[in-house]
């Protein structure tokens, strides 16, 4: 029988609470973001799943949601792996601009085709630019041929995929409870993977911050069900919030 898969998108981040493109900028969560942690760790326990193994990002908002959630549970002691292949979606040349300014820019319309299309990528930076991650030193033992300037939802799930074949499904496989500390769209990219959504729906799919979406699979790792741990009401108005930070304010 295969174990449980968690998936955990990280707590409030400093910059959800000032609406900026976050992408590979590595900004820490807010004080809402470890309070949301801590939930999600006390939910696992009131589930009573023991967590085996986890994995998460190379960015400290989504590693340090894990080491909050398995302090809650106790469970510091268990092998953690990191890897870039869970980190945000490289978001360009949007990095660090406000969601609110950029769409009175540009207009709602072409921000969400940015933001949410499944294949069309925002602006690209340029190889100089400071914020690309070939010049950041964290990802100095990668071929820089394989780091995003940007990219498209589809382009996540490039880079997903081979890292859940490789490392994730082996420990499903083993019967081991597996928990992912990771991001809005690098987890949108593995529900999609998971579910088979297709490409018009994942668009439209919001995943809330902090909440821990549990999986049940099957022998073939397909799901037999999946639901979120917590109350049902502040989740949907969770998801709702992600939802509106590209509207007009």
């Amino acid at each position: 029988m295969p174990g449980k898969l968690i998936l955990v998108r990280h707590g409030q981040s400093i910059w959800n609470v000032e609406n900026l493109f976050t992408g590979w900028h590595d900004v820490d969560l807010s004080p809402q973001g470890r309070i949301e942690a801590a939930t999600a760790g006390k939910e696992l326990m009131r589930e009573g799943i023991a967590v085996d193994i986890a994995f998460t990002s190379m960015l400290k908002r989504a590693i340090r949601t894990l080491c909050i959630m398995l302090d809650e549970m106790d469970r510091l002691w268990i092998p953690v792996e990191r890897s870039w292949r869970l980190n945000e979606r490289h978001y360009g040349a949007l990095q660090g601009l406000s969601k609110a300014e950029t769409v009175a820019r540009h207009g709602e319309a072409q921000v969400k085709i940015w933001r949410r299309s499944y294949d069309i990528p925002p602006p690209a930076l340029d190889a100089d630019d400071p914020r690309h991650p070939r010049h950041d030193s964290r990802y100095a033992s990668i071929d820089p041929a394989l780091l995003p300037a940007t990219e498209s939802l589809k382009d996540t799930l490039a880079r997903v995929q081979p890292y859940w074949d490789a490392r994730i499904a082996p420990e499903l496989r083993a019967g081991r409870n597996v928990l992912v500390a990771a991001h809005g769209n690098s987890l949108r990219a593995m529900v999609k993977m998971l579910d088979n959504v297709p490409e018009s729906e994942i668009v439209e799919l919001n995943i809330p911050t902090g909440v821990p979406l549990l999986y049940e699979l099957d022998d073939a790792l397909k799901p037999r069900g999946s639901r979120y741990l917590g109350d049902a009401e502040a989740i949907k108005a969770a998801a709702e919030a992600v939802r509106k930070q590209t509207e007009k304010r």
